[in-house]
């Protein structure tokens, strides 16, 4: 469990030097005042003796300046205030500005996490911290509004002792920088117990005794329970998980046989196991605007359009033979080659001029039905998924088709399209088959289209020949007609699968 304190030293324009400290054990407050000025110990005082058993004047002694950072040393008068982890419970204000704040008792403790970082303006009742001890995993608040000039202990930190200085905030914000190389000093560790062994009993029995009292109550009710209950330390049981040790196997040496830290990390030392390592953190990534926008869309696309899925294989090896036939005509005339991609595109746009009903978009008063054909392209790119239009794809031919499909491409890919490039789409194609050789795959429509066609890869496969005992090898494409059943009936989406296959398997018809 876990002490937190902040120890707050103060110092104003007026004030000359520091020439008083309160200390008690491992708790210490400093205020520097002048000569003629004498603290103010007037209606605290009743409580203080209360709560402590003596008059806070009775703790007052001399305080030497030597490990005080620099920016006080120099009298640079600024407020200063050092978080320590501390085992003390004192909670009172005077006039020497003095926070404590009771968690909980340890002896050492971990810093979990972080919450602010340096140069955060903090405000009281904000968490600084996660502290992580053998019992449970808390939070350290602040008390103080100000700025967190520095953090002294990481967030990792491991067996940080009871009264070590893990941060530093001030008041002012210009006070950030005169902290920036600061390091606390070895030489100052918390107050011994030996320094002052006079309050030491009292002190003992106040803390000894309403700790007995909660465990003598809380040890009844835990020997009803069944013996098939495993008991454990919060911190025992992370380490056992993340070394993959069952708590079964484990003997406890904790108050009535419970599973502490110190058991999981001797039986792992008897294992050979390491018990320092830590299990791999995973890496979070600001999502781009564009792939945001993209995922709403897509997101917005399957929650509110009843995709249906058509599926039909079709041969492409005439589609191949009039490929290389053209390809050759381009080569010799000094032109880019033609894609499969660009035979696809120009045979859908004519599937969809044949069947114009695949060729709409869905209103919630209306089914709108597009007199031009405008394909668009998935492209993927580093900065995400782009979807370029050729617009009028059935009226263009091949090498206009691959023509602007290539310069569409090359903008998506250094993201200068324009949004002339991408919107007054009425289909949507994307192929996988052939730059990643997926087989076979269902998008999802692009609304407000009512349909898009996925491409897949390209295999030879054995078919029957015309004899009995005769075989063919063919390559064969698999293609997928997502549809909107709200614009496109199945028979529709059928015939125009139907329209797009003869398309490919005769592609000398889109020549004509």
């Amino acid at each position: 469990m876990v002490y937190a304190s902040r120890i707050i030293i103060t110092h104003t324009k007026k004030l000359k030097h520091v020439s008083t400290l309160l200390r008690r054990e491992h708790a210490a407050a400093v205020r520097g005042f002048s000569n003629s000025t004498q603290p103010s110990l007037t209606g605290r005082e009743d409580m203080l003796k209360t709560r402590l058993n003596y008059s806070p004047a009775e703790r007052l002694s001399k305080c030497s300046a030597r490990d005080l950072p620099d920016a006080i040393s120099k009298r640079i008068f600024i407020q200063l205030r050092l978080i320590v982890l501390h085992p003390q419970l004192i909670s009172y204000s005077c006039s020497f500005q003095l926070a404590l704040t009771y968690i909980f008792s340890l002896n050492t403790g971990n810093i979990a996490r972080w919450l602010k970082k340096e140069g955060d303006k903090v405000a009281p009742g904000e968490v600084l911290c996660e502290v992580e001890t053998d019992k449970a995993t808390v939070e350290m608040e602040c008390m103080e509004e100000g700025y967190l000039a520095k953090i002294v202990k990481e967030e990792g930190a491991k067996e940080i002792q009871v009264g070590e200085v893990i941060a530093i905030t001030v008041e002012e914000e210009e006070d950030i920088q005169k902290f920036k190389d600061y390091t606390p000093s070895s030489g100052t560790p918390p107050a011994a117990p030996e320094a002052k062994p006079a309050p030491s009993p009292p002190k003992e029995e106040k803390v000894e005794k309403p700790a007995s009292a909660p465990e003598a109550k809380t040890s009844k009710p835990t020997s009803a329970p069944s013996e098939d209950r495993i008991f454990a330390s919060p911190l025992a049981k992370k380490l056992a998980e993340d070394s993959n040790v069952p708590l079964s196997s484990i003997k406890g040496t904790g108050p009535e046989g419970r599973i502490v830290k110190a058991d999981v990390e001797e039986f792992l030392a008897s294992r050979g196991q390491e018990t320092t390592a830590k299990p791999s953190k995973p890496t979070d990534s600001k999502v781009p605007a564009l792939d945001y926008v993209t995922a709403s869309r897509l997101a917005f696309s399957k929650q509110t359009i009843p995709h249906y899925y058509l599926t039909v294989d079709t041969c492409v090896d005439k589609l191949m033979g009039l490929r290389s036939q053209l390809n050759s005509f381009q080569e010799a005339s000094g032109g880019k080659r033609i894609s499969v991609n660009d035979l696809v595109i120009k045979a859908a746009a004519l599937a969809l001029r044949k069947v114009p009903q695949c060729n709409s978009s869905w209103t919630d008063e209306y089914i709108r039905q597009f007199s031009n054909v405008n394909i668009n392209v998935a492209v993927q790119t580093e900065n995400g998924l782009y979807v370029p239009v050729v617009k009028d794809a059935d009226k263009k031919g091949l090498s206009k088709i691959g023509e602007e499909v290539r310069f569409l491409a090359q903008k998506a890919k250094e993201n200068s399209l324009k949004p002339e490039d991408y919107e007054g789409g009425t289909f949507t194609v994307s192929n996988l088959g052939g730059p990643f050789g997926i087989k076979q795959f269902c998008a999802v429509i692009n609304p407000p289209q009512a349909a898009i066609l996925a491409i897949g890869s390209a295999e030879k496969r054995v078919v029957a020949g015309s004899g009995p005992d005769q075989f063919n090898v063919a390559s064969y494409m698999s293609v997928t007609l997502s549809c909107d059943h709200r614009v496109i009936d199945g028979a529709i989406g059928a015939e125009w699968l139907k329209a797009f296959k003869g398309y490919i398997e005769t592609p000398e018809s889109m020549l004509l």
